[in-house]
């Protein structure tokens, strides 16, 4: 297993951490590394503390390590917090002003191109500045950490939010509603930037939701994001996309609740939320991408299934799988959509065969039926698509399954290790058949959330049962760290 290096980058709200980090990281990855980097930060406009935790190898990297071999402070608060983390020998860098010094010193510190820094610097305002700053701090920097490679990779740098942007423009997205809630807020940034996409923020997510139903019932391809809070306030309207059969995406990106909750950190407490929403009994998809490249592949694949079979379909995020960013060097796959929402009537009753509210026992009875009915067709089309993806030793007896943004922390931690790791894309429908994989086995729960709500599904869909003892669960807020979560795994192995 390569050696994996930790940069952590911390200072008030304002300071500059997020340019630094991308800097370093986009430097990183064309000198043929791979990266991974998270963002922790209050919620303020300014002051508080805020940092970032770059990882970096010769060999994928998707999660980031509790500890630290540099440490940047750009202001005192951040020493006297993480200090603590830093490794033996780990570097601590401080007392300069200019963050481009500090971005001089990394460079030097891996042995980078000074010409890989100018090329980004030269992307900013104030370059003259920017790089006579950069070269102080790099002539003044003595020390090395470590010498990188230098390939030519061709890899890419993406943020979830990205990829689920990526994945609905891929979709033709005609209309994108939302109201403004963390950790999906920057999709409005991000779709409002690219040709040929409408994007509009209206009062509230109620609005948002209505808004969205009228357009699709017109034909458009429509999606819509929130938080749980907000997704709360839609779920009476997407009851009625159920009995309407009207095709809706949305983005469900979750934050810690119930509540506020802690709004700009992440949790996995939303998944019975996302299975469960909406009164009375109708089909409904939930897919759970683990990286921005299944979260384009997802997004795409939620625009297919909800328009073929004219039901809402959920993407369910997180602020980790949100605002992270990997390296991709996988090109995702894209499905055609094909937009056939006929033109007729449409109504929140029980309708006749021309759109007419009725009473009738027998048009209910048969309604309710063919709405129902369509989740045998619906597992028909699903699997044809990758539900679920396997890593490590197929053999093994100990097997970790888990959903969404903890697959990276997952991957990273088993690389040396006796266990399979199952990845599940979808929850609804639920891949059933990998109850064969789980039968007799030891079977671990990873989870961001306080009850491990994953179990109550795998045993009500299969009938096997995960043991508390075997639940890995974390929230805090925080993502799991790679080597934290590697020492928790190894603690219920099968002896």
């Amino acid at each position: 297993m390569a050696q994996r290096y930790n940069i952590l980058i911390g200072g008030e709200a304002g300071q500059g951490p997020n340019v630094l980090t991308q800097i370093i990281g986009e430097a990183l990855i064309k000198n043929g590394n791979y990266v991974f980097y998270s963002r922790d930060y209050e919620s303020l406009i300014r002051g508080g503390h805020n940092f970032n935790t770059l990882t970096f190898s010769e060999e994928p990297v998707s999660s980031n390590d509790s500890k630290i071999d540099i440490l940047v402070c750009l202001d005192e608060k951040t020493e006297e917090i993480h200090k603590k983390d830093l490794k033996p020998n780990g570097i601590i860098l401080k007392n300069s002003k200019e963050n481009m010094y500090y971005a001089g010193s990394i460079f030097k510190l891996l042995c980078l191109d000074f010409k890989l820094l100018e090329e980004r610097l030269k992307k900013l305002d104030k370059f003259n500045e920017n790089i006579k700053n950069a070269k102080q701090g790099y002539d003044e920097e003595k020390k090395n950490l470590c010498r990188l490679p230098n390939r030519n990779e061709n890899n890419s740098f993406m943020n979830g939010n990205q990829g689920i942007s990526e994945g609905a423009i891929k979709s033709d997205l005609g209309i994108y509603y939302a109201y403004p809630m963390t950790p999906a807020t920057p999709i409005l940034n991000e779709l409002a930037s690219k040709d040929g996409v409408k994007v509009v923020e209206l009062e509230n997510e109620i609005a948002v939701i209505n808004a969205a139903i009228g357009s699709s019932i017109m034909g458009v391809n429509v999606m819509v994001g929130t938080s749980g809070g907000g997704f709360d306030l839609m779920t009476e309207a997407l009851s009625m996309t159920g009995i309407a059969e009207v095709p809706v995406v949305v983005y469900l990106s979750q934050r810690p609740g119930p509540g506020t909750g802690v709004a700009t950190h992440t949790s996995q407490g939303d998944l019975n939320l996302a299975l469960n929403f909406g009164h009375g009994e109708f089909s409904r998809i939930v897919s759970t991408p683990g990286d921005p490249k299944e979260a384009q592949e997802l997004t795409n694949q939620a625009f297919y299934l909800s328009q073929k079979f004219k039901i809402p379909a959920i993407v369910l995020g997180d602020k980790h799988l949100a605002e992270s960013f990997y390296t991709i060097s996988e090109k995702p796959s894209f499905i055609k959509i094909n937009n056939e929402t006929p033109f007729r009537r449409y109504n929140s009753y029980e309708t006749d065969q021309y759109g007419s509210a009725t009473e009738n026992a027998d048009i209910i009875k048969a309604n309710v039926e063919r709405r129902l009915n369509k989740i045998q067709d619906i597992k028909k089309e699903v699997s044809k698509l990758s539900r679920y993806s396997a890593y490590g030793k197929e053999n093994s007896g100990n097997v970790i399954i888990s959903w969404g943004s903890t697959k990276g922390a997952i991957v990273d931690a088993i690389k040396d290790m006796n266990a399979e790791f199952i990845h599940l894309k979808y929850i609804e429908p639920f891949p059933e058949d990998i109850k064969e994989k789980l039968m007799g086995k030891n079977i671990i729960l990873v989870e961001s959330s306080s009850t491990g709500q994953l179990a109550g599904i795998i045993t009500k869909k299969t009938g096997i049962f995960i043991e508390d003892k075997n639940k890995i669960l974390k929230y805090t807020g925080r993502p799991f760290f790679c080597d934290e979560l590697k020492e928790e795994i190894s603690k219920r192995f099968k002896k």
